[in-house]
């Protein structure tokens, strides 16, 4: 990400973890900690010392991206690129599939698996 981000910004945090690669994670940040680094407070993730608090983390500008804006999609065509939330993250995927009138198959690559889900639980990827 090339911009310079601003306390309160909201962003989505790329996780580069191992099991956890091409998903996108809801944080604010905190402050610009120089070096090409942010302190973010994540939405949805808490803390392992303390579960009642946010989880809070410094992570490489690289690994930011603005909130994608918010689109409510109709429906999805085969070898869509798509996000679906799952496990508190919007995770990479395409579409591969269709059952019914409101539920996709995703492809997940990086995993080599697929899995149902609602419309609701999807978005266009950007």
């Amino acid at each position: 990400m090339t911009s310079i981000l601003r306390r309160g910004d909201e962003v989505e945090v790329c996780s580069k973890q191992v099991g956890f690669v091409g998903s996108y994670y809801a944080a604010t940040v905190i402050t610009n900690i120089g070096n090409h680094s942010y302190a973010v407070r994540y939405k949805n993730l808490v803390s392992e010392e303390d579960q009642s608090q946010p989880l809070t983390e410094i992570v490489a500008a690289d690994e930011l991206r603005p909130m994608p804006p918010k689109v409510s999609a109709t429906g999805f065509s085969l070898y869509d690129a798509v996000d679906a939330y799952d496990n508190d993250g919007w995770w990479v995927g395409t579409i591969s599939g269709k059952r019914g009138s409101d539920h996709y198959y995703v492809f997940f690559n990086t995993y080599a698996v697929e899995i149902l889900y609602p419309l609701s639980r999807l978005r266009p990827h950007l």
